[in-house]
């Protein structure tokens, strides 16, 4: 274990954490949110896709079990998050309405476990040991 893995565990955890409890929110309507219901009522159907990929893309995140696959779902509905709701309110998160700067952050923090993986520190690891003479390691999609 390297001080890398620890960083991007760091990383993986805070994504995560924001990630779970707005997923918690739109999918059972934990911590006041709406519920998958009103989730869906605001976004229509691509609600669902939503609400599950920021919960369970949440896990993989934590986890680290198909971590780039959920960190890529999670950059596309911040993406869309910013384009449908924030950018008309500009940068800032601090007004009348928020902006998208805490979309831009989660983009940048996702964008560690995208491009660099889960790191030592993963589930994934637990389950698929590197081959000896080969040394590679879990597929790309389990990563």
């Amino acid at each position: 274990m390297t001080r890398v893995d620890v960083a991007i565990l760091c990383a993986r955890i805070a994504a995560a954490t924001v990630f779970i409890a707005h997923g918690s929110q739109k999918m059972f309507g934990a911590f006041g949110g709406p519920g998958l219901a009103g989730t869906v009522q605001f976004l229509g159907l691509i609600g669902y896709l939503v609400a599950v990929g920021e919960f369970f893309g949440g896990i993989g995140v934590l986890l680290g079990f198909m971590s780039r696959f959920s960190a890529a779902a999670q950059i596309v509905i911040m993406i869309g998050a910013i384009v449908k709701v924030h950018a008309p309110n500009g940068f800032f998160i601090g007004g009348p309405k928020p902006g998208y700067e805490f979309n831009l952050a989660l983009i940048g923090l996702l964008l560690v476990p995208l491009i660099a993986g889960p790191g030592r520190i993963a589930v994934v690891n637990l389950f698929w040991e590197p081959r000896r003479h080969s040394g590679r390691p879990a597929p790309a999609l389990l990563q």
